[in-house]
């Protein structure tokens, strides 16, 4: 067997490991809580040693960090999906009530939002600023993309339409904290309105015009989704 072929063999394993702790890690944080999961934990199910988790992840930290990245990469999956398959899905009204749905029909996804204001801040610091900055990059060139069809309003600058509509779209998050699944789709259809009478510009353009910009979106979400990857090199499913 060559050298490289044995490296890609070495890569290809390495890779399937670190998803299988991922899934592990999920499922144990998913039924137990951030609090109640160790790396000991993970470890066991995975029925491997403890330090080769550490192979992958320095710390516990880390480790639910990436978790939580790659539950969020799922949601925005689920996104450019149904960008594809409809193109309205692009206006923002459409983009709003489809992520809501992604993030709020994932309880592991929900929970990690909706817990304790000082989790995400662990898990963010542990991480870096990358996934914050290209979230909030990928938010801005979006917001532009709307702005040059005219389907924002022109009364607000691109900061303070994008700082508003993260401000609502949050509220809207945590204040579903707990409602059953069934009053999520009442939930999201009532964030669409909200979302289309503050911040959308008049009636939506002709079809013939969203096709080429829901393509714009889905490189966004693209490229988002691709420079997401955990350290471990596990892609996006």
């Amino acid at each position: 067997m060559s050298a490289s072929t044995e490296r890609v063999r070495d890569a290809r394993g390495r890779a399937e490991r670190a998803r299988l702790i991922l899934d592990v890690a999920a499922d144990l944080l998913a039924r137990h809580g951030y609090r109640r999961v160790t790396i000991d934990d993970v470890a066991a199910g995975a029925n491997i040693g403890k330090g080769t988790v550490y192979l992958h992840w320095k710390t516990r930290e880390q480790l639910f960090g990436a978790v939580f990245e790659r539950e969020v990469r799922y949601a925005l999956d689920e996104l450019r999906q149904a960008l594809r398959q409809d193109p309205r899905g692009c206006l923002l009204h459409r983009f709003a009530r489809a992520y809501f749905l992604a993030i709020t029909r994932r309880p592991l996804l929900r929970g990690f939002l909706l817990a304790d204001p000082g989790l995400l801040g662990k898990l963010a610091a542990s991480r870096g600023a990358a996934l914050d900055g290209r979230h909030r990059a990928m938010a801005r060139d979006y917001f532009r993309l709307l702005t040059e069809h005219g389907l924002l309003r022109d009364d607000m600058d691109a900061d303070e339409l994008g700082y508003a509509y993260q401000a609502t779209f949050e509220g809207f998050l945590r204040a579903d904290d707990g409602v059953p699944a069934e009053g999520l789709e009442r939930r999201a259809d009532l964030l669409a309105r909200t979302v289309q009478r503050a911040f959308e510009n008049g009636p939506a353009p002709g079809d013939g015009t969203l096709p080429g910009l829901a393509d714009s979106v889905v490189a966004l979400l693209s490229d988002l989704i691709d420079d997401g990857r955990d350290e471990s090199g596990v892609p996006p499913a």
